[in-house]
């Protein structure tokens, strides 16, 4: 029987779900608590694999100390039931910011407080984005 591949609408509420328990420094554990869930469930959330119902998506944000309309953010539904394309230059690209390096640079960056001094940071990590790796070479 083939598998049933995740919704993705799913796996991005999912992964904002992720991004955000990451960001308040929740383990999977504690929010399964929070919800009366075991940390698998959390993990199925996340990963999209199963759907989040509309009265735990909101006891998820009331947890989590968002609006419910954060777990959409970034959701753009050209057609009206299709995702929109995986993220590129200039998009958003969840899966990489919600891993713990891409929260860790996240809170890293915005702790500077001199936005000059960002500013310039950024600049910089755009050139070093562009930067063959060694592996490339």
């Amino acid at each position: 029987m083939p598998r049933k591949s995740a919704n993705p609408i799913d796996v991005h509420v999912g992964s904002r779900v992720r991004m955000r328990r990451m960001m308040v420094g929740l383990s999977q554990e504690k929010l399964g608590e929070a919800l009366g869930l075991t940390f698998q469930q959390v993990q199925k959330y996340e990963k999209g694999l199963n759907r989040i119902g509309a009265s735990r998506l909101y006891q998820i944000a009331r947890i989590l100390v968002v609006p419910v309309s954060y777990f959409y953010d970034g959701l753009d539904l050209p057609d009206g039931d299709l995702p929109a394309p995986q993220a590129g230059a200039g998009q958003l690209d969840l899966e990489r910011m919600t891993t713990g390096e891409g929260i860790q640079l996240n809170s890293a960056f915005f702790a500077i407080r001199d936005a000059d001094l960002r500013r310039r940071l950024l600049d910089l990590v755009k050139v070093l984005g562009r930067q063959p790796s060694p592996s490339d070479k």
